[in-house]
């Protein structure tokens, strides 16, 4: 079994970073909300009462990925140098995908997938008015597929 690097004879505590070199780090993680048919046609052509459900939800996961240390307990707070979020109607799912860069001690992938996370529920916020049944379920809506997609370390000489 392998060791906890956030457990120690006393309980959990924070890992300290203190000593690693501070390097260029990147990581990208993704996942999808499935919605109904006539929602994601609403999302298309801008009808959706609260407004632009793309535009809400890009602010709401660069807030996220800036908060990550807030909203998770042993996150350090790191410098975020960029976000980019990419958002996409597929087949029956919306996808968001946030890429986040830093120049630090401590990699990336919590504060991206953070801002999935927060991406996807701002979605489902926007537009649970028409995804409710006649009993005010969700049938169709599903968040799944929250995934790391990749991370990357270079040396904070290499572009």
């Amino acid at each position: 079994m392998s060791e906890f690097s956030h457990i120690d004879g006393e309980g959990v505590r924070m890992v300290d970073v203190g000593g690693k070199e501070e390097v260029r780090r990147e990581a990208a993680a993704s996942g999808r909300i499935i919605l109904g048919e006539g929602t994601l046609r609403l999302i298309e052509a801008g009808g959706v009462e609260k407004g632009n459900v793309f535009a809400t939800t890009r602010v709401a996961a660069v807030q996220a990925v800036k908060e990550t240390w807030d909203d998770i307990p042993l996150c350090h707070p790191i410098p975020i140098s960029g976000v980019d979020v990419h958002l996409s109607i597929e087949d029956d799912y919306v996808r968001v995908e946030v890429t986040v860069r830093s120049v630090g001690r401590t990699g990336v992938e919590m504060e991206a997938l953070n801002g999935v996370a927060r991406g996807l529920l701002t979605v489902w916020d926007m537009v649970k008015s028409v995804e409710k049944d006649a009993e005010g379920q969700y049938p169709e809506t599903v968040i799944t597929d929250v995934r790391v997609e990749r991370k990357v370390k270079r040396d904070v000489t290499e572009r």
